[in-house]
């Protein structure tokens, strides 16, 4: 019983910590400038660009994620292990340090050719997707394998033995078996990339309705010594995020005894 209390305490602490982070904003919590920044034509700008380029960014990296979480999960091939290991990239590197290494390659003869000839990345919304998609895609393949890697082989192999494909085993079985997973791993990958900002700035500037995204639109905020302003904006961010998060987490706990 004591452990019981203590291991509670523990966490509450640590709601307490960001709790207590997050009422700290509302000292400077303005009404009418919350309404007036609500409105404004930059604020609608970043949100919306905020929340369509998550979405693109988590569709891809979802969709690159499954089959490499996949083929993580099932099968034993030269570099497996050097593939996985290079999945923690974005978590033991900096997204700032990402953005340069991005940055970087653009000013390579390779980068430099899929600039003139292909598609323009640096200083546009290309680059905004292409910067949340580099800082998710490891993540979300690593949150995908970790639930296939729980998932029985002999279930694909009895799929195999009553005549189904190796394709067919994997769209009838593991797929959605590992839907939750997979549900799980988008959300957190959207919210990823809906808060990210270092490699998002390094790559696509701070540009005033055309890259700036809702993280950037803070930072310039913070920037110009506008303490309300961001309060605002951050409060805003942490509003859709943790409301999503929230909203989805009961989704799944009704979803779960129906």
């Amino acid at each position: 019983m004591m452990f019981k209390r203590l291991a509670i305490t523990f966490s509450i602490l640590i709601f307490l910590l960001y709790a207590g982070l997050i009422l700290a904003l509302f000292y400077f919590y303005n009404g009418a400038l919350l309404l007036e920044t609500l409105c404004s034509k930059r604020t609608l700008f970043s949100l919306r660009l905020s929340i369509i380029a998550a979405t693109a960014a988590t569709a891809i990296s979802v969709f690159f994620a499954i089959p490499a979480a996949y083929a993580l999960s099932r099968y034993r091939y030269f570099g497996r292990q050097v593939i996985d290991t290079m999945l923690e990239l974005p978590m033991i590197v900096s997204p700032v340090a990402l953005g340069a290494i991005i940055l970087i390659f653009f000013n390579t003869p390779a980068g430099s050719f899929v600039q003139q000839s292909v598609v323009q990345v640096v200083f546009t919304v290309y680059g905004i997707l292409l910067a949340q998609f580099i800082t998710t895609v490891g993540i979300a393949t690593r949150l995908i394998k970790a639930a296939m890697d729980e998932i029985p082989v002999r279930y694909e192999d009895a799929a195999k033995t009553l005549g189904a494909s190796p394709v067919k085993a994997f769209l009838s079985v593991t797929l959605p078996l590992s839907r939750q997973a997979v549900i799980a791993s988008s959300i957190l990958t959207w919210a990823k990339a809906l808060g990210e900002f270092g490699a998002t700035i390094t790559v696509a500037g701070s540009m005033a309705l055309k890259t700036e995204t809702l993280p950037v639109a803070i930072f310039m905020r913070l920037a110009n010594a506008d303490i309300e302003g961001t309060a605002v904006l951050v409060l805003i961010l942490i509003g859709i995020g943790l409301g999503l998060l929230y909203g989805v987490r009961m989704f799944a706990q009704r979803q779960s005894y129906v």
